[in-house]
């Protein structure tokens, strides 16, 4: 492995891995199934609605809100059974005011075998825009509310918007965490050395992402698995070293009937192959340290 600066977290290095590294049974394409299972704060609203007209300064956007809600109210539910029919595990971004709001979904998510990865409080607590002991706060939150419903404590941790603070990674691992996917620098996991310690940095591929797909470049569902079905057999072919394959869907976007078809679709895909490694993010984090630590 190598070691270099992060240019990103503040006093961090890193260490990626090598061309030689390889997923278990020799494979070098390993495929991430992603959920996001979003709430925002009360008296706050999502930043992204289906209207393209935008609202006068100041007003509060009922739409937005009411649209990001169908995650909770039927997202959800609908994914987690398309998953179950495949006997699929994913890793579920999960916001913690969500522990409070619907408890019985964390419970089903650790009953079925998935992987609950701290997402912040709610979607409007951006860690970048916080101080040091906010952030610190947040992340304490977070994790008791999880561990408290589910019975597990959470070990790994994404951010909203995938934007840390700069001191993100030394403050995950003062609480515990042996993973974060807020880096977007490379496509297979690397470890970041900080001072308190390590952690392994797990990159949020965007290509296969429901959200800016289908809402910010109106990409069809069609075109979704059209997009993953090509990305897959390139790098089958292409790729001679280890890569990553992110495919993850929002419970109030992809969770709708028009769009939950085509992320069931490739999940039946991976499932069906065996030459592709089919893994949670712990899963991963924990393989990249025992081989490569």
């Amino acid at each position: 492995m190598t070691a270099a600066i992060d240019f990103v977290a503040r006093d961090t290095r890193v260490q990626r891995l090598d061309r030689a590294f390889r997923w278990p049974g020799g494979r070098h394409v390993a495929v991430i199934l992603n959920l996001a299972y979003e709430a925002w704060s009360d008296g706050k609203a999502p930043g992204v609605g289906p209207m393209g007209n935008p609202l006068p300064a100041g007003a509060f956007d009922t739409n937005a809100l009411s649209w990001g809600h169908y995650g909770v109210a039927r997202g959800i539910d609908r994914l987690l059974r398309n998953l179950g029919r495949h006997k699929a595990r994913a890793s579920v971004m999960t916001s913690g005011v969500l522990a409070e709001r619907t408890p019985d979904v964390l419970k089903r998510m650790v009953e079925d075998g998935h992987e609950i990865v701290a997402h912040a409080w709610a979607q409007d607590v951006i860690p970048a825009t916080l101080t040091t002991e906010q952030v610190k706060a947040d992340i304490v939150r977070t994790t008791q509310a999880i561990e408290a419903v589910s019975g597990k404590r959470p070990i790994g941790w994404i951010s909203p918007r995938g934007t840390p603070s700069r001191e993100g990674s030394r403050l995950l691992i003062d609480a515990g965490y042996r993973w974060q996917g807020d880096v977007f620098d490379d496509e297979r996991p690397y470890i970041q050395i900080c001072e308190n310690g390590r952690i392994v940095a797990i990159p949020l591929t965007m290509e296969i992402n429901d959200l800016p797909h289908a809402m910010r470049f109106g990409r069809s569902p069609r075109d979704f698995v059209a997009l993953f079905d090509d990305l897959l057999a390139n790098v089958l072919a292409g790729e001679d070293a280890a890569v990553v394959i992110d495919v993850t869907a929002h419970c109030h976007v992809f969770g709708r009937p028009n769009g939950a078809w085509a992320y069931e679709a490739i999940v039946k895909t991976v499932m069906g192959r065996d030459d592709v490694y089919v893994a949670t993010r712990a899963e991963m984090a924990d393989y990249v340290l025992k081989t490569a630590g």
